[in-house]
């Protein structure tokens, strides 16, 4: 079988070529070719009568009448033309007298014209389309078929001897020019080594203005007359990147015709006969001639074929096909190629080559040893990871690259150990990490895949080492963050969690307590929005130095989330309270940061195991809960978690709920306390007041569900319809007559969502009310929020007319500063002081100073909580102006206030 699996491959290689037609490819580029060696002249005997481009620009746009068809064959029979064929159309009719000139220029010829037939396609894809001439044309000329068979390279090459149209055998063109009969021959192939330049062209003008030279071309010819113009479009691709018009191509055929040069291929016998002469030639020689002998015959017998076909075709009308011989030869030159190569010995080459450019362009260090483990190759990954050149390393043990034991008793790193691992483990690889040791004395972490193969020169060994100390680094770092706030790095959520589980273990076996405290940031966002969320972050940072500082060194020190921090531990050192408020008043001092300080208060909720839960998730999860209660009630102090809690913040979620509800379906209202004049009773105004008529339990009590609405989601949309309806309602009032100043009390968050003062001017140009029936209440609460906004905000809303005033005074802890500060109007006393204001020398001192210093401000003084007669007599007798209390009349709907106030006015209050 080895034998002649040359002479096998060969056969295949035939039979592939032959079964997929490509050495017609072959065959026909051959047949070029000889075409293009062969130079022939044209006999002269056919001449082209060209419709060109001076004929059109002479005549005009194409098609002509037939008149001048006419006169053109009037000249040629005159001129002495033996016949004439027009490779033009003429089955359909024109006009009446250009068709009978032509009809009776065809009757003068006496049958020695040639009109054409074609097969058109239609465009839907059925049956061709047969176009004669003329009926009264035909009768009177010589039938020729014009089609010719384009082949799928887009070449023609073939040229008909004739075709049957319809019922009737008819000639093509050439074959009638030049005198042929019609038989059924096959088409044969046109011989274009004739130069298509050698062929005689006359112009259709010169022709038909009776030119001399151009009639004297065509004397006793035979004559093509058809189109040549480019842009009639008439054109053909031939051989050798030839392009022909129609009428060439035709006159092409005829001298084919008249020169006996219609050419035919050779019979397959003579091709299947030299195919098996090779055959037998190589099988002969394959093993008795050396490899060049054979190449060389084969060679010449290619060139011997290839030369015999160019003479066979130059003098004969034979064209011998040499595309499977040559083929047949390639495949020999490479079966004797293929025969010659040492695969084996090319394979190993081309193993090493590879081997060597990838271990040279490895990033990763590549090593291999003998089996003595002293290094045999070293790449430049190893001499950048090691710092030793090949050179400095090369032929050294394998050793020299590990580093010695650091601590007593470990063991060295081995490679004997490492390579009797590879050996034994499946695939022959195994990864090991060690400590190695660079060429300066540095120790780092290596991870080296290690394996072993027999060789040419024994048993090898290879490592591929990588510098993992990066990597190293890089996981510390993944385990630090996993377990530590990468900004302040406290411990966080997981982390504290876990030490929670070690301390509620350590407690159960020591039957003590661990305390969480859960810590969050009084006003840490207005920090964050006014200075930026890099001050905010150094401010997180001082807190956490500081918890650090006043902490126990046992205790766990986490960060939560943006601004919560917890401290777990065990509480046996010092008394839960006690702890929770030195933890709060270490927050009195102010933090620095850089320039800064800042003032930073701390909430706190405490759960303590086990009756604040008994496991760190309920610690957890209580805790929140416990600070959530103190930012509510107690902020700048703690809440230890109590089950109370957790009952009453699930109230309060239900009240959310309900209020939200009570927001969509309409269920507040608005009620009106006046505000009067002390000195005379008159009525000067109304506090608007929201009330909750709930569906089922009645009027709500504002005390309950306001404290709610002001920390929720809610403020802002509640306070804006408070604002909204008591603007309409003062704008209703003023437009009855009875103008009345309607106060409301500002919400926080209208302050923090938007621009109050746009929202305010909106509302005043919607409702057309004017501005000084608006008054607008402010509580200290209000004014802690970035000073300098609402400052901006409070002048811009008092240029429009509406009065601001400072709401609950006294109560606070910096209200004189707030009244030099803010743009206010007047101030409201609280009702705290009012109340006691008979019986407490205290409070009537206090309101007595603060009238007259309202008075020294400019500011309009109210009173609230006057209850009874000798209160308003007494702030009458101290300059209080205006005041407002149950005595005046409770807060009440708008209709019950008109029903009050507007028949007639409150009685007048006697002074004192």
């Amino acid at each position: 079988m080895k034998r002649y699996r040359p002479h096998i491959l060969v056969v295949i290689a035939l039979a592939v070529v032959l079964s997929t037609g490509w050495h017609s490819s072959l065959r026909n580029a051959l047949t070029d070719l000889r075409f293009a060696w062969q130079s022939r002249i044209a006999s002269g005997d056919v001449v082209v009568v060209a419709i060109d481009a001076p004929s059109i620009d002479q005549i005009g746009v194409w098609p002509w009448p037939r008149r001048l068809h006419a006169n053109l064959l009037h000249r040629l029979e005159a001129a002495g033309a033996q016949d004439v064929a027009f490779d033009i159309d003429f089955s359909t009719p024109s006009d009446t007298a250009s068709d009978e000139a032509f009809l009776t220029a065809l009757r003068e010829a006496g049958g020695s014209t040639i009109l054409p037939s074609f097969k058109q396609p239609t465009p839907n894809g059925g049956a061709a389309h047969i176009n004669r001439p003329l009926k009264p044309f035909s009768n009177q000329s010589w039938p020729a078929v014009v089609n010719v068979a384009i082949e799928p390279d887009g070449l023609v090459r073939r040229y008909p001897v004739g075709e049957k149209l319809g019922d009737v055998q008819m000639p093509s063109m050439a074959i009638v020019l030049a005198g042929q009969d019609v038989n059924r021959r096959p088409p044969f192939l046109i011989d274009f080594s004739i130069q298509s330049t050698s062929i005689p062209s006359v112009s259709y003008i010169d022709v038909l203005r009776g030119d001399a030279a151009a009639l004297e071309k065509i004397r006793g010819k035979k004559v093509i007359v058809g189109a040549t113009a480019l842009e009639l479009g008439d054109r053909f691709s031939v051989p050798n990147g030839r392009i022909v018009a129609g009428p060439v191509l035709q006159a092409l055929a005829a001298e084919s015709v008249l020169q006996n040069r219609m050419l035919h291929w050779t019979s397959d016998v003579g091709m299947i006969a030299g195919l098996g002469l090779i055959c037998l030639l190589m099988m002969y020689s394959w093993r008795r001639v050396a490899p060049g002998v054979r190449v060389a015959i084969l060679i010449a017998a290619g060139a011997a074929i290839e030369l015999t076909a160019v003479l066979v075709q130059q003098h004969w009308p034979f064209v011998i096909d040499t595309s499977l011989f040559h083929i047949a030869i390639v495949a020999y030159l490479t079966a004797i190629a293929l025969d010659e190569i040492d695969f084996r010995s090319l394979l190993g080459r081309i193993a090493e080559s590879r081997f060597h450019r990838i271990a040279m362009s490895l990033g990763d260090g590549l090593v291999c040893t003998d089996e003595d483990h002293r290094i045999t190759v070293w790449n430049p990954g190893a001499s950048a990871i090691f710092g030793y050149m090949p050179t400095e390393i090369i032929g050294r043990p394998f050793d020299t690259l590990c580093a010695s034991p650091t601590e007593a008793g470990t063991k060295t790193f081995a490679i004997r150990d490492a390579a009797r691992q590879a050996l034994l483990v499946p695939g022959g690889a195994v990864v090991v990490e060690f400590e190695g040791r660079r060429k300066t004395g540095e120790t780092f972490p290596v991870e080296a895949s290690f394996s072993g193969w027999q060789g040419t020169d024994g048993f090898q060994f290879g490592a591929i080492l990588r510098d993992i100390s990066v990597r190293k680094r890089e996981v510390e770092r993944v385990r630090y963050l996993a377990e530590y706030d990468a900004l302040t790095g406290l411990a966080n959520r997981n982390t504290l969690h876990a030490g929670l589980l070690d301390l509620i273990a350590a407690a159960e076996r020591r039957s003590s307590k661990v305390v969480l405290l859960v810590l969050g940031l009084d006003g840490f966002q207005q920090i964050n929005d006014m200075l930026g969320h890099s001050a905010g972050d150094l401010v997180l940072r001082a807190v956490a130095e500081r918890l650090r500082a006043e902490s126990d060194s046992k205790a766990i020190i986490a960060r939560l989330s943006g601004d919560e921090f917890a401290i777990a531990l065990d509480c046996a050192s010092e008394p839960i309270g006690a702890f929770a408020e030195r933890i709060a008043r270490a927050f009195e001092v102010p933090l620095a940061t850089g320039t800064r300080q800042h003032r930073v208060r701390i909430s706190m909720g405490v759960a303590v195991y086990p009756d604040g839960g008994q496991n760190a998730d309920d610690l957890l999860s209580n805790g929140h809960l416990a600070l959530t209660k103190a930012k509510l009630t107690r902020r700048g102090s703690h809440v230890i978690f109590e089950s109370a809690i957790r009952q009453e913040l699930e109230s309060r979620l239900t009240l959310e709920s309900e209020l939200a509800l009570a927001a969509d379906r309409g269920e507040f209202e608005l009620f009106y306390q006046p505000q009067v004049r002390l000195i005379d009773g008159g009525l000067v105004g109304a506090e608007a007041l929201i009330r909750w008529r709930h569906p089922v339990r009645g009027y709500v009590s504002p005390g309950e569900f306001m404290p709610v609405v002001n920390t929720s989601a809610l403020s802002e949309r509640i306070a804006s319809w408070v604002m909204d309806t008591a603007a309409r309602q003062a704008r209703a009032w003023e437009l009855s007559g009875n103008a009345v100043r309607v106060a409301i009390n500002l919400s926080p968050s209208q302050l923090q969502s938007g621009d109050l003062a746009h929202s305010v001017a909106e509302l005043l140009k919607t409702t057309g009310l004017t501005p000084s029936l608006l008054e607008i209440e402010v509580t200290e609460d209000i004014l802690l929020h970035d000073e300098a906004r609402v400052l901006d905000i409070f002048k811009r809303i008092q240029q429009l007319g509406v009065r601001i005033l400072f709401d609950d005074f006294g109560t606070g802890y910096a209200s004189l500063s707030y009244l030099k500060k803010f743009p206010l109007d007047g101030l409201k006393i609280d009702r705290s002081f009012v109340l006691g204001l008979l019986a407490n020398s205290d409070d009537a001192a206090i309101v007595g100073s603060t009238i007259g210093l309202s008075k020294q401000l400019g500011l309009t003084v109210v009173a609230e909580g006057i209850e009874n007669r000798a209160t308003a007599d007494f702030l009458v007798s101290m300059g209080c102006e205006e005041g407002q209390g149950y005595f005046f009349g409770r807060p009440m709907p708008a209709e019950a206030f008109e029903k009050q106030f507007w028949p007639a006015e409150i009685e007048a209050v006697s002074a004192a």
